[in-house]
């Protein structure tokens, strides 16, 4: 059987990102498969870092990290008829140079978006299922606790729609790059004591994993109000017993809930409209049409600098909210 050497990224131990050069077998296309080379992919700061300490429920190492990558389509298969060897296209590929994926899991890039800022598509879609969900109507508000990187595409999404949008980070870095990056409202703390918001908030999104925003959350919401827990809770954060959000949920009638992106299909059907790959074009739409700005938020990097890039993010050493890894 034929082999062909393909680079990727593995988390080998707690800690530990390397970059292999892996000769895998080769074999030819499926009839719905799409194949060729990556040139960018989207490091998740949040879920990928958990991975990369051996958080979480990721299984044994090595792990292959990443979900979201862009690559030129150099071959396809016999019945796929509407993509081109030249194309470019969005999957949801590992850290890796080669991707191969089913048609069904490819989405063309629109016309005039950088491959960088495509790959953000993926993190703004873990919110659009809330987005769609919520019994939230603009102009509703809207409260984003946390500014990472989902956080902020968190308050982009909702603003972009037409809801009145607040977002809170204890981190001044955080709140600077919001602020220049056109978030209106933007808070160091949830501002549980201002009567223009306190019980009015219809919907409250948890981006941070922390206890405490969570419980902050649940007490600014107004009543039947929703709060979304978005961000997993990889670590316990504070000592805050759960009878405080027990009591909060319960005295503020508090529609409380997960935030779990994948109660969605991955594809529409007959009397399921709205779907994981509908999110995901819908996102790369917004960004072509420039709706949704990520220009400023991400540096570049070399996908054989993992390591260090990884101990970067980490620690909190990235000027930026996230890194674009170029494989090209």
């Amino acid at each position: 059987m034929a082999q062909q050497a393909e680079g990727q990224i593995l988390f080998t131990a707690p800690g530990q990102a390397e970059y292999r050069t892996l000769d895998l077998p080769f074999t030819p296309l499926g009839p719905q498969e799409v194949a060729g080379h990556t040139l960018v992919s989207l490091i998740s700061t949040g879920t990928e870092l958990a991975g990369y300490q051996g958080l979480g429920q990721w299984g044994a190492f090595p792990l292959t990290p990443g979900y979201a990558a862009v690559f030129t389509v150099e071959e396809t298969g016999q019945e796929v008829s509407d993509l081109r060897p030249g194309d470019l296209a969005f999957c949801m590929g590992r850290h890796r140079s080669y991707q191969r994926m089913p048609r069904a899991e490819v989405i063309p890039l629109p016309a005039r978006l950088s491959p960088e800022e495509a790959t953000f598509a993926r993190l703004m879609s873990v919110t659009l299922t809330t987005l769609i969900t919520t019994k939230a109507r603009p102009p509703d508000k809207v409260l984003v606790t946390g500014l990472g990187l989902v956080g902020h595409l968190a308050a982009k999404n909702f603003a972009r729609c037409g809801y009145t949008v607040y977002a809170c980070d204890p981190d001044p870095a955080r709140r600077a790059i919001a602020q220049a990056n056109g978030i209106s409202h933007v808070l160091p703390a949830v501002p549980l004591d201002d009567p223009a918001l306190a019980k009015q908030v219809a919907l409250a999104l948890e981006c941070s994993g922390h206890e405490q925003a969570l419980l902050d959350a649940c007490n600014i919401v107004r009543k039947r109000g929703e709060v979304v827990q978005v961000a997993a809770a990889w670590r316990r954060q504070t000592d805050i017993p759960a009878h405080e959000i027990q009591r909060a949920v319960f005295f503020n009638y508090v529609d409380y809930r997960s935030g779990w992106e994948w109660e969605l299909p991955h594809h529409a059907g007959d009397f399921r409209p709205h779907s994981i790959f509908g999110n995901l074009t819908t996102a790369l739409q917004w960004l072509a049409e420039g709706s949704v700005r990520v220009a400023g938020l991400y540096a570049m990097a070399e996908p054989q600098d993992a390591q260090q890039v990884y101990q970067k993010l980490l620690h909190g050493q990235v000027e930026r909210l996230g890194v674009v890894l170029d494989w090209r």
